[in-house]
């Protein structure tokens, strides 16, 4: 099973169910419109359809290749890793995201700052932060798209404050970026470690010694 969220497209065969958020086999079925003379029924428009979803076995009801029910967002779901005070506004952005791309923009970036704060530094100037990061580790493509984020708005807005520039297509690169930044600083790290522990420890104890002896020579 795909860990990566794929966003819900018409027609795909397989996606993120916006019902149940799993990813699963989909299937397509047209909603054809009533054509009875006389009839109390309600004409229906056509371009319905409705993707059945293998997994929780509900429909989405889509509408000229867009979902209309249930409310969907293309956003994917939070790292696993992710430290809860960031998830909370992740996951509230994620709610807002499809009426509002500019209220979870500020979400967001509230998040950014509360997810630097996890990772040791203040929180206060992402400049100095995102310096901080790429010492310990930061890859450089990261490091390039938070320097974005800081960039946009001038340097003038504040993490939880709103920007009128901001778009659908602002919002879902930051999704993204705080998910990369989750993956990179926490949850890979803590992915080797649990590796390296399990070897044995005469291993680990000459893996120490050999360090120990690089840094003193």
């Amino acid at each position: 099973m795909t860990t990566k969220y794929v966003s819900p497209f018409f027609k795909k065969r397989a996606f993120h169910c916006p019902c149940c958020e799993v990813y699963a086999n989909q299937d397509w079925y047209e909603v054809a419109p009533f054509d009875r003379p006389h009839s109390h029924y309600l004409e229906i428009s056509p371009n319905f359809w409705l993707s059945f979803c293998a997994h929780c076995y509900k429909f989405a009801v889509w509408h000229d290749e867009k979902i209309i029910f249930p409310v969907s967002t293309p956003a994917p779901l939070p790292s696993g890793e992710m430290p809860e005070e960031v998830k909370a506004d992740y996951l509230e952005a994620r709610d807002v995201v499809a009426s509002s791309p500019r209220a979870a923009s500020a979400l967001l970036r509230l998040s950014i700052q509360k997810l630097m704060t996890s990772l040791g530094e203040k929180g206060e100037h992402l400049n100095t932060d995102i310096g901080n990061l790429v010492k310990k580790g930061l890859p450089v493509p990261i490091q390039k798209a938070l320097d974005s984020v800081r960039v946009i708005g001038n340097n003038a807005v504040h993490p939880g404050e709103l920007d009128l520039k901001d778009d659908a297509e602002t919002a879902n690169a930051l999704f993204r970026l705080v998910n990369m930044i989750v993956e990179v600083m926490i949850a890979q790290p803590k992915e080797v470690d649990r590796i390296f522990e399990k070897l044995p420890t005469g291993a680990k104890e000459q893996i120490k010694k050999r360090d120990a002896e690089k840094s003193n020579g």
